[in-house]
């Protein structure tokens, strides 16, 4: 005969009878009691602390907005600060490699530019520059009898002057630029002004390798690197702001995009010419010379 038994009745176990019978002056503790006294127990000065925080940090994205930090303060400053590798790396691919049709503030910067990617970008060809410079100018004069290399520090200030001016004057007058021509056109296209400081920064990415083939003392491949240096550069400043100034005024975005180019170019053979000469100053000073005597010579 089958056991009727059903499987999902309650049953009491001997074990646990024989248990408590064993122990029956043990203290007990129940679960309820262990709540009651929670919620009886004064909360430490530190919990407080966490409570009121976690209101806060709810309260505000139940909301929707965050607090604003004043811009001269650190906090305001540390949200441009927070890039991982990942992001860094494929800026910098992404501002030398120009696409038609890719906005690099669209694509890549949009809701989060940082200053960490332009400020070491700047700095490293700051040193970049200054280093080859003196490189480059020692291997001009080498063999050279009256030579004594001495390393000239200052160029790593004019470095640093010109091209951080560079990344934060040029931004900040485009900037106040496409505010004035937004308050006269409508549906204009605006950019943050670090939006433009990022993209500024990370145009200049590509000089860096090209300031270090600046070394060999080659003047066709200096120049080389130069135009290719700028066309990469340019084209990817011109990509980016063309969206922001096409539907004005077709002067006006002919005279905008031509300042982008020529401020590119000046800062690019700015650097070729006055940190790697292609003449030593021993040449420089028998060119003198030689000119001195012709013209001093008497004319018969």
């Amino acid at each position: 005969m089958a056991n009727t038994k059903d499987p999902f009745e309650f049953q009491e176990f001997e074990e646990a009878e024989s248990l408590l019978e064993e122990t029956r002056d043990a203290t007990t503790i129940n679960i309820d009691d262990v709540n009651e006294f929670r919620k009886q127990r004064r909360p430490g000065r530190d919990e407080v602390e966490e409570d009121l925080l976690a209101n806060d940090d709810k309260a505000e994205l139940l909301s929707g907005q965050k607090k604003n930090a004043p811009f001269w303060s650190f906090d305001y400053y540390q949200k441009f600060f927070d890039v991982d590798t990942y992001q860094v790396r494929s800026r910098i691919i992404g501002s030398v490699l120009p696409w038609r049709g890719k906005n690099f503030i669209e694509l890549y910067v949009r809701r989060n530019p940082d200053l960490y990617g332009p400020f070491w970008i700047c700095a490293t060809l700051v040193f970049a520059i200054a280093i080859c410079g003196n490189l480059s100018k020692f291997l001009v004069n080498l063999g050279s009898p009256n030579y004594k290399y001495t390393a000239e520090f200052g160029k790593v200030t004019i470095a640093a002057t010109a091209i951080y001016s560079y990344a934060w004057l040029v931004p900040l007058a485009l900037w106040g630029f496409l505010l004035w021509r937004n308050s006269k056109v409508m549906n204009l296209v605006t950019y943050s002004f670090m939006e433009i400081v990022c993209a500024y920064g990370y145009s200049l990415s590509i000089y860096i390798p090209a300031v270090v083939l600046w070394i060999i003392p080659s003047e066709g491949l200096r120049w080389f690197s130069v135009v290719l240096a700028l066309c990469l550069s340019g084209s990817v400043l011109l990509l980016t702001f063309w969206p922001a100034i096409k539907d004005d005024h077709i002067r006006v975005s002919i005279a905008f995009m031509s300042a982008i180019v020529v401020l590119n170019v000046l800062l690019a053979v700015g650097f070729k010419a006055y940190f790697f000469s292609s003449e030593s100053p021993h040449q420089q000073t028998n060119s003198s010379s030689v000119v001195t005597l012709v013209q001093s010579k008497p004319h018969t």
